[in-house]
């Protein structure tokens, strides 16, 4: 398969799923999962997208606690999976990493869902899951930075989003250790999973029409765009966040 194959085949699936979600709604109604309602959605990923990701994901959930798998288990698998999208796109496989990070963002799911329907949740399984986010999302990263690491400008805007992953995720953990209220705001991370991703799938499927039409531009434009909306909503969101906390802390 091309690099672009798995964009589509990315794309493709996401289709089927909005698709059959559409027509749940159509014949039965929307889903609600309660997770989702206590996450919330935002202007940037719907809540609506996100209860048809909970439902898709509902019968594999269900397949999974029949087959033995454990939370942990899932969540290793959500590592592995993300650290090789991070090795896909320091290959510049751009269409193989939407495919890979898909995956393991799914798994990241899989795992909480896993243990509330094991009733197996634990504070442990709780920090390998957040440890494994900040790796994967550090891999991802990362990985971009190695293909692009001739171009400044590309690095410029692939650090400002890896600093704005870490200080929401930092603002966040931070509140909590001084135990105020967190504050909820815009790139939480399944926001940024699905920009990145989204930057990801379009480039090859994008990447060499802009360039055709303004060579100037890189092939990789459209996961610099991500990345810009990333790193540009995301600090922004963080500075925001820190200011709150440090008003509460204040009061």
């Amino acid at each position: 398969m091309t690099d672009r194959d798995f964009s589509w085949l990315t794309g493709g699936l996401w289709v089927v799923l909005l698709g059959a979600y559409a027509i749940r709604v159509a014949r039965y109604g929307g889903f609600r999962s309660e997770r989702v309602v206590g996450v919330g959605g935002t202007v940037m990923v719907g809540e609506n997208i996100m209860q048809a990701t909970y439902w898709a994901i509902e019968p594999v959930v269900k397949a999974l606690v029949r087959l033995g798998a454990t939370p942990d288990g899932v969540t290793y698998a959500a590592l592995v999976l993300g650290l090789g999208a991070g090795a896909a796109l320091a290959c510049g496989r751009f269409g193989l990493a939407c495919l890979l990070a898909t995956c393991s963002t799914i798994s990241d799911i899989l795992d909480g869902q896993v243990a509330r329907l094991t009733n197996t949740g634990s504070n442990a399984g709780e920090l390998l899951d957040a440890a494994v986010d900040r790796y994967t999302e550090f891999a991802f990263i990362a990985g971009f930075i190695l293909f692009a690491r001739g171009s400044a400008m590309q690095l410029a805007l692939a650090l400002g989003a890896l600093l704005a992953s870490f200080m929401i995720s930092y603002a966040s953990a931070k509140a909590e250790a001084a135990q105020v209220s967190t504050p909820r705001g815009l790139m939480r991370r399944h926001e940024r999973a699905t920009f990145l991703v989204l930057g990801a799938g379009l480039t090859p499927v994008l990447g060499p029409v802009i360039h055709a039409k303004w060579p100037a531009l890189p092939t990789t434009t459209a996961f610099l765009v991500s990345l810009g909306i990333v790193g540009g909503i995301g600090n922004w969101a963080a500075l925001q966040r820190l200011v709150r906390i440090h008003r509460a802390l204040q009061r």
